[in-house]
């Protein structure tokens, strides 16, 4: 009889069946020894959460800083439309067009030296300040080395409404009511308006 040959690569990869293991029941030090592993991670676990009288001794640390004398230099309300303008060209080049729209629509107001104020014309300016504010105020508690100055939005209560002008004569009287000396320009240089 002739023995069929299989070949070596074949072999390698037949690999023997294991041997039938018996699962037994734990012990009961084994049983001890897993409880004792779990008791270890919940004290861990319990380690990163913070008791009562650890938040009190936070909160006192807190309170301790708080000593801590801030910079508080006077406020030069020109420096500050200067920084405020400086600041909002720094968000335009970020790409955040309506937060520039906003802080350069109109100047800041100055309650006290160091309360300003926002008015802003609707709440979608609102929402886009308030999401930048704090880095506001950081620029310029930094800037003007005054850590207790405080910025407000405030919403218009009647926004400037858009006037669309039928003609040039009603854009012309419009710029005329602001500015009266429009007419005399008018009537020197013989301009006619009407269009």
């Amino acid at each position: 009889m002739r023995e069929k040959k299989t070949p070596a690569k074949i072999k390698a990869d037949v690999k023997p069946l294991p041997e039938e293991r018996t699962i037994s029941k734990p012990t009961e030090k084994e049983k001890i020894d897993s409880v004792s592993k779990e008791i270890t991670n919940e004290k861990a676990k319990i380690k990163d959460h913070l008791s009562i009288k650890q938040l009190l001794e936070m909160e006192r640390e807190v309170k301790n800083k708080k000593d801590v004398v801030l910079p508080r230099d006077k406020v030069d309300t020109q420096k500050v439309l200067i920084l405020w303008r400086q600041y909002a060209y720094l968000a335009k080049d970020k790409g955040m067009e309506t937060y520039y729209n906003a802080l350069v629509k109109r100047d800041p107001i100055f309650e006290s030296n160091e309360k300003i104020k926002i008015v802003v014309d609707n709440q979608i300016q609102v929402d886009v300040i308030r999401a930048e504010l704090n880095e506001l105020i950081t620029f310029l508690r930094e800037k003007l080395n005054n850590h207790f100055i405080e910025i407000q939005i405030e919403l218009s209560e009647a926004p400037e409404e858009e006037v669309k002008f039928l003609n040039g004569k009603d854009k012309f009287d419009a710029l005329a009511k602001k500015n009266p000396k429009l007419h005399t320009l008018k009537k020197l240089f013989n301009l006619d308006i009407e269009f």
